[in-house]
């Protein structure tokens, strides 16, 4: 490689003092864009072909890119296929692309080209002319430093832009959805600790059943969200994996022959996150099964929290008409009509993202087959619905615990009226009188509306007898309950 005087860098603020439009070009022919932009031909290009709808690519796609620009053009250095000064210029306007500092830069649409080439050139062209920028080039002149033949170097967008959707998913999960379920999993057994002896009546089939604590009630939520987020944590890992050095069809073609696992360690060094080159990158770049599975395991994880808020609503029901087991936050006036009356409106909040989230797994399931040959190009929708799912289910989270399940009390008094009126109480005579006689003491107590011990004596049960066995704390553990005729 021929060497050259490095020129020199300045310290320039982003952003470019021009009015009007510039020509930049491309293989096609020249592009006006707008002077005060940094993006290049192919950006302006997708912006005219694919203005649609609002949905614009994620701005978590290119902080990701940011770290995958930064890991190739170390990694060209490092092999003297690039000047140290042209790398580290590329390197310090790829730190301020992983800072969000240029987001403003990156306006694609989610509908574009199903392989993400226009973001890929998005990110190279903005990179690019930034460089240019701070060395006192012209911007569009590709010169010092070229989009392609520089910032795209050993690369192509079918291996760079799975590997940028695989960081920009493992981030959000790691840094935002799972510390958030870690918070309501812990405010949940709190809850439950906290009302491990106050005793209730169970439902089935939505009808009365045997009697538990609250406590156990919700160490059940408690375990669903742990299995959730463990679940999900153990799907994410299939996202360490990264498609970087395959180029185009997983051959590597125009990549030195270590470039994946050279560029996978530098990714992992700069995000302190484990990832590794894939072992076979024609499945990672013809099929996204990664995303898929994880995509998976967040519908786990909104079916856990859809349970979780539906119970919650419906045992808040009331406050005369309801079950109202449960006094729920009164967080904003729920009615424009109807004074003083408040609504779940967390548990709301919470079962419509989830209700999302089922639907975008779809969409997602749906990409996820469309791996056609050596590429799959349902790209862009996929990492658009696992990125907002995973961001609505970390605000969801936080704020449901915050606003609902913190502040939830306990209607102690409404407990108890059901547990002394509740009639499934005689399934712990059943063992010591029989089934028969104590299905004929509940069917008494209900057509009569008995108390159940009232029904039971009127059958012939002594009053010792029911005293002893009837026992409702003693009923919410296995052999706790007296079995003795």
């Amino acid at each position: 490689m021929a060497k050259h005087n490095p020129p020199e860098v300045r310290d320039l603020p982003i952003g470019i003092d021009a009015t009007g439009t510039r020509t930049e070009t491309d293989s096609l022919g020249s592009v006006d864009v707008p002077a005060d932009r940094y993006w290049g031909a192919q950006t302006q290009r997708s912006l005219t072909h694919f203005d649609i709808g609002d949905d614009r690519m994620p701005k978590a796609v290119y902080h990701a890119y940011g770290y995958v620009k930064k890991a190739a053009v170390i990694v060209n250095a490092r092999a003297a296929r690039m000047p140290e000064w042209k790398a580290d210029l590329i390197s310090r306007v790829a730190d301020e692309v992983i800072a969000g500092k240029l987001d403003s830069e990156f306006p694609l649409y989610v509908w574009q080209t199903g392989s993400g080439t226009q973001s890929n050139m998005n990110v190279n062209e903005v990179i690019s002319n930034r460089a240019i920028q701070l060395v006192g080039g012209q911007l569009g002149s590709k010169t010092p430093v070229h989009p392609n033949d520089d910032v795209n170097m050993g690369q192509s967008s079918n291996d760079t832009f799975p590997t940028a959707m695989h960081i920009a998913a493992v981030t959000a999960i790691e840094r935002h959805l799972l510390p958030a379920l870690g918070r309501l999993h812990d405010a949940t057994a709190v809850k439950s600790r906290d009302w491990t002896d106050v005793v209730k009546i169970g439902r089935t089939h939505l009808e009365d059943a045997t009697p538990l604590t609250v406590g156990q009630e919700w160490s059940g939520y408690a375990a669903q969200l742990e299995d959730a987020a463990d679940h999900l944590a153990s799907t994410t890992r299939g996202l360490y994996r990264l498609a970087m050095g395959g180029t185009a069809v997983g051959t590597g073609l125009n990549a030195p022959p270590t470039f994946g696992e050279d560029t996978a360690k530098v990714v992992a060094e700069l995000t302190g996150r484990p990832f590794v080159t894939a072992p076979n990158k024609f499945a990672a770049q013809a099929s996204l099964d990664p995303l898929v599975r994880v995509s998976a395991a967040l519908r786990g994880v909104a079916t856990a929290l859809f349970k979780f808020a539906n119970d919650m609503r419906w045992l808040g029901s009331g406050p005369r008409a309801g079950l109202h087991e449960l006094i729920l936050p009164a967080n904003e006036p729920g009615s424009s009509i109807m004074p003083g009356k408040v609504n779940p409106t967390q548990a709301e909040a919470m079962l419509m993202v989830c209700v999302q989230v089922l639907g975008s797994d779809t969409a997602v399931a749906i990409g996820g087959n469309e791996g056609n040959f050596e590429l799959n190009a349902f790209r862009p929708v996929i990492i658009s619905n696992v990125l907002h799912s995973i961001r609505i289910l970390a605000d969801a989270t936080d704020h449901f615990r915050e606003f609902l399940v913190e502040g939830v009390q306990l209607n102690r008094d409404q407990l108890r009226h059901n547990v002394e009126r509740s009639v499934m109480m005689v399934t712990a005579l059943s063992p010591v009188i029989g089934y028969d006689k104590a299905s004929e003491i509940a069917h008494l107590a209900i057509d009569d509306d008995l108390p159940l011990k009232e029904a039971a004596l009127r059958r012939g049960v002594s009053d010792e007898t029911y005293e002893r066995i009837v026992v409702p704390k003693n009923l919410t553990h296995a052999g706790t309950a007296d079995t003795r005729a």
